[in-house]
């Protein structure tokens, strides 16, 4: 199988990472990609939001699957592209993905399947910001409608600052906060059939014990030792297939990655969102867990045939994932900055912990591989428990070099039983 990812994210470096273990993938491409994807697959150039441009190079690579990782292809319609010229592409149509591309279709798609969710208004005027502000109280939950790059939802005590990022939207959601844990869960779906995959926690802060600004996500780590064992399962049947069988229903058939970000409230499992592509950082800890040839699922979903697909085979061991950012991430980053460390690691630590790159990017007259984003890379390492994956990725982290960078140094600590 040839297989083309679209993307240039520590996301995509995790899938053709994955892809260029897997024995059925012959050629592996990756567009626009990155410094770290360069050593697993070929490069090439291409605007990745542009559905003929990428529809183009599919064929004249002769992919026999394309693979679009991030959300604003997705919801820019370049599966749709790609799939009418009868190529099969991992990826919802423009029309699905507005699961993730706006918040108020989501609410009303969960509204509509019984799905639990928090109550929510969808405001637009200022006293309708006002309103619903006051109806919750804090902590105020403030959300984008649209797409925002992780960055469009603020949680906060202060009411000044929650009031500016509602008015700082075109159109905006109103929320009232969940309690509990929160967890990630992924699931393929041919628009029919859906398969979960094993549930990551990821953490939002900038800082360790959950202090500062939001981010992208700066660490994750699978499985969750806390959770139910039958958390999967009810999500499955209460969440994931209802929102699947509802779309169906409307005429807008979602087929690729499902996510669903859950609370796990004192009421029970509520949605916190949907996103329409595999999540980054948790993507990191659950491809390296999975042990099923990653082309035969994806391919499976693009193809409608996921219902004869064997059960999923998944490794007993736990990953950790440890997100290195650059100076003032997630404030506008510094970029341009060699990177160390990375030979050292390849040499000294894997396969127990390995470097996945987010925004790097080789210099061009030194050949340095240098930051080219606010989260540059994210250190991966797996082990036969939290404690060891923790301990081995730190290990890496620690012969990291990045001027200015930061890392949190708690990522799954309080799971591991160490605070």
């Amino acid at each position: 199988m040839k297989v083309l990812v679209i993307g240039g994210g520590a996301r995509e470096h995790a899938l053709c990472r994955s892809l260029s273990l897997d024995p059925d993938v012959t050629a592996l491409h990756c567009a626009p990609g990155n410094a770290g994807i360069a050593e697993v697959a070929e490069l090439h150039t291409v605007d990745a939001v542009d559905g003929a441009a990428v529809a183009d190079l599919a064929r004249r690579l002769e992919a026999d699957l394309v693979v679009v990782g991030p959300e604003a292809p997705l919801v820019a319609g370049v599966a749709d592209a790609v799939r009418e010229r009868g190529i099969p592409v991992f990826g919802p149509s423009a029309r699905a993905a507005e699961l993730e591309g706006s918040k108020a279709f989501a609410k009303d798609v969960m509204a509509a399947a019984g799905v639990p969710t928090a109550r929510s208004y969808l405001c637009t005027t200022p006293a309708e910001i006002d309103e619903a502000l006051d109806a919750f109280g804090a902590p105020y939950v403030v959300k984008d409608d649209g797409l925002a790059a992780g960055k469009g939802v603020v949680v906060t005590e202060d009411v000044v600052a929650a009031r500016a990022h509602a008015l700082a939207c075109d159109r905006v959601v109103i929320e009232e906060f969940l309690d509990g844990p929160e967890v990630s869960l992924f699931a393929v779906t041919d628009g029919e059939t859906v398969v979960p995959l094993q549930p990551a926690q990821d953490f939002k802060r900038a800082h360790d014990a959950d202090q500062g600004p939001n981010t992208g996500g700066m660490g994750a780590y699978s499985p969750l030792p806390w959770a139910d064992p039958k958390l999967v399962d009810e999500v499955l049947q209460t969440v994931l297939q209802p929102t699947v069988d509802e779309l169906r229903r409307r005429g807008t058939p979602f087929s690729g990655l499902l996510y669903a970000g859950l609370a796990i409230t004192s009421r029970g499992v509520r949605v916190i969102e949907f996103n329409a592509r595999f999540g980054d950082p948790e993507t990191q800890v659950v491809l390296a867990r999975l042990r099923t040839p990653l082309s035969a699922l994806l391919h499976a979903a693009a193809t409608g045939t996921l219902a004869t697909l064997p059960p999923l085979r998944w490794s007993d061991d736990a990953a950790v994932t440890v997100v290195v950012a650059a100076h003032n991430y997630p404030g506008t980053p510094r970029t341009g900055d060699p990177i160390g460390g990375l030979t050292e690691v390849a040499e000294q630590d894997a396969p127990g912990a390995y470097v996945l790159h987010a925004g790097t990017k080789k210099d061009a007259a030194t050949g340095e591989v240098v930051s080219a984003g606010g989260r540059v890379l994210s250190v991966t390492a797996t082990g036969t428990d939290l404690t060891v994956a923790r301990e081995r990725a730190y290990r890496a982290v620690g012969r990291i070099t990045l001027d200015g960078s930061h890392h949190r140094t708690d990522i799954a600590a309080r799971a591991a039983g160490e605070s």
